[in-house]
Parts: C-alpha cells; structure tokens; sequence
C-alpha cells in the first residue's frame, strides 16, 4: 500500500525523499531555517510547506491542510538537548520543548504511525539536567526526573497516554546500505496500540564504502578549506588514519589545548579509508574536532562527496552558502535508511512483518530497544 506522511523539521529532505523512494506521498512538509527551505523550494515546490517555528503551528490547522489520520507523522527534532556532546539540557532545554510540541501536533492528527528519528542520547537524557558541578559528594541525590532515560520516559508516557504503542532502537545506517557509520536512535509509535517491530538491517557484512560511494563522481564540486595550518598535518597521514598517526610533537600541536583532556578526539586530523564506511558526516568537516579528510588528496570532503554518502541523488539542489550546504547534508537522514524505514512501516502494515520480528545487529552498542530500557527504567 502507499499513503500520505507529514513532515516536521524536514530539513533537507533526506528521510522525506527515502520515503518516497519506499512509495509514500508527501502531503506537508515543516522547516524554519531559511537555506533549508530554499533547498526544499528548489526540489518540491508543489507540496505544502509550513515554513515557520513548529511552535507556532496548531493540530488543526496542520489537519485543515493535510486532514487527519495520515498514514505517517515523521520528523527529527533538533537533538542537540540529547547529544552526549553537549550539555544534556533534555526536555528542559527551549529545543527539547520543541520536542514534546512536535509530539503534541502528531498525536492530534491520529496518524496510523509517528516516526521519531534522533541522536543516541535520547536514550540516557534526563527530563530535567543538574548541573555536575551541583552533583556528587555532599550533594542531595538526583530526583527521578534528574536520571537518566528521564526525557524519553516522558516521550514514550505521552504516546502511549494517545493509545499508541512505542518501540525504538539504535541503528548503525551502514547496515541498510548507506556508505556511512552513522547511529541513530529511531522510534515508531503505531495507533491502536500497536507495538512495530525493529527493522532488520539488509547489509550486514556487505558495506558499502567510501570508495564505492563516490565511484564515477564527476565532478568533486565545492569544496571547503582547511583551517590555516591544518595542510601540514594532513600531509603526513594516509588514508584511514588521524592524529594518533603523527610524530608525538605534531600530536600535541594538533590537537592543541584538547590534547590534555579526557575522550577520544577521534574527529582531529581523520582521513577517511577508501574501503571502510565514512565515519558520521558532521555538519562540517573542517572545525576543529570534526576534521573529514579525503583519503590521498590533500582537502576535506567535499559537497558532493557529503550528497553521496548520505544517498542522495547527484542532481538534487542544496541551496544556500557553502557552510549551509554542509550543514543542510550533515544533518539529513541519509535517504537510503529513510526508504528502509518507509518499506518497513508499508510492509507492517501490510501484515508481512510479525510484530515480534527483530535483529540482533543493528548497532555495536547492546541492550538499546525498547525492551532493554524498560527493564532498566523499571
């Protein structure tokens, strides 16, 4: 079967375009950031575009355009609440509250299915962060909204309180054919209570890579500058490798004042390997901690390089500055993984997947589904 979707924070239409590679039918599409929706102007200017802070939309205006109970309600709220990179603010942070409207304008449009796509600390995040210099010894203990798995404790209580049953788990994209090792934390709520099984990833032991990602590229295209200096280092490296590959003095000049400190600082000096996934495209390869080299030539990755790793087709329009670009393209669900998604939903309901169905290797972290976390939560 197909069916109509809704689109919140649509970005650059990664997921969007994946579904509709599965057979689903865009019937709104939601986006603030002002490249974004030139980029979405410039490939779908015939679907209705809400192009304003999901904030200041209401269920019923979404339904006088769309109507109600699309087959899907999908987005991929701004994560960086959740990044265990970040301060973890959670669902008290101005964007996690974006979150929870998000959920509140997809409950009201009683879709069959809300789909939820987002970073892996969505599942350890706290409803409300205490500060760790107000932690530890002599202070009082975290409350229960204070622990962690808080934020998705509450994610999951408002969906199911809708008559929805949730199911989630992390994913490595690379499993479903995308040349790229990029984990994400998806959830599915099906109406009725219905609980979706996990998708099986369809690539295990056959990934694609950095090599067979960019074969008969045409052109390398725009392509940033490293910062000054940064040349030097990467001229003594080869492919696959990064700074812990240089003489002891140019490791800590490299790194500079992050050389001390705790972490794996895997983003510094990393060029990619011809015959591995990409490592998780970022919004740019060129800061300091997130430096993507092209495996032999001495530059970052390019725009088309990030538009193939991330499977979208050559011909698809990006529009805005080059640092737009990149970040439009990093942020996006690779469109390969947003087609297996939209397969899967169609084939669950559809009746050919069993509720129970379910695979053991989707990421190299364990216990990340919905049953794990309940056991711990409990």
């Amino acid at each position: 079967m197909s069916g109509g979707y809704v689109s919140f924070f649509s970005g650059a239409l990664g997921l969007d375009l994946g579904l509709e590679r599965a057979g689903l039918t865009p019937l709104a599409l939601n986006e603030i950031d002002s490249s974004s929706l030139a980029t979405i102007r410039a490939n779908r200017a015939g679907v209705h575009l809400f192009d304003r802070d999901v904030r200041a939309l209401t269920g019923s205006e979404v339904a006088s355009v769309v109507g109600r109970r699309p087959f899907a309600v999908v987005g991929g709220p701004p994560c960086q609440s959740f990044s265990t990179a970040g301060r973890r603010r959670g669902l008290a942070d101005t964007r996690g509250n974006v979150f929870l409207h998000f959920l509140t304008l997809a409950v009201a449009l009683e879709p069959r299915y809300i789909v939820v796509e987002n970073v892996r600390g969505l599942l350890s995040a706290p409803l409300i962060h205490r500060p760790h210099t107000l932690r530890g010894p002599g202070s009082a203990p975290l409350s229960e909204v204070e622990r962690p798995g808080g934020a998705l404790k509450q994610i999951v209580g408002m969906l199911e309180a809708a008559g929805y049953g949730v199911s989630f788990d992390l994913y490595n994209v690379a499993n479903f054919g995308v040349p790229q090792s990029r984990e994400r934390v998806l959830l599915i709520a099906g109406s009725g209570g219905r609980v979706v099984s996990h998708l099986v990833p369809s690539h295990v032991g056959r990934l694609e890579t950095f090599r067979s990602a960019v074969s008969g590229l045409s052109s390398t295209g725009e392509c940033a500058k490293f910062r000054a200096g940064r040349e030097r280092f990467f001229s003594k490296l080869g492919e696959g490798q990064n700074w812990r590959d240089l003489s002891p003095a140019l490791q800590k000049e490299a790194l500079g004042r992050a050389y001390g400190s705790s972490g794996g600082r895997v983003g510094f000096c990393r060029r990619l390997a011809w015959d591995k996934p990409s490592p998780t495209l970022v919004t740019s390869p060129v800061m300091p901690a997130t430096e993507l080299g092209h495996p032999v030539e001495l530059r970052p990755l390019s725009v088309n390089e990030y538009r193939r790793l991330q499977t979208f087709p050559d011909d698809w329009t990006v529009c805005g500055s080059l640092a737009a670009q990149y970040r439009q393209l990093g942020n996006a669900v690779p469109v390969e993984f947003g087609a297996a998604v939209g397969r899967h939903l169609i084939a669950f309901e559809n009746g050919l997947i069993s509720p129970n169905g379910d695979c053991a290797v989707k990421s190299r972290y364990k216990n990340t589904d919905h049953e794990s976390w309940r056991k711990r939560m409990a």
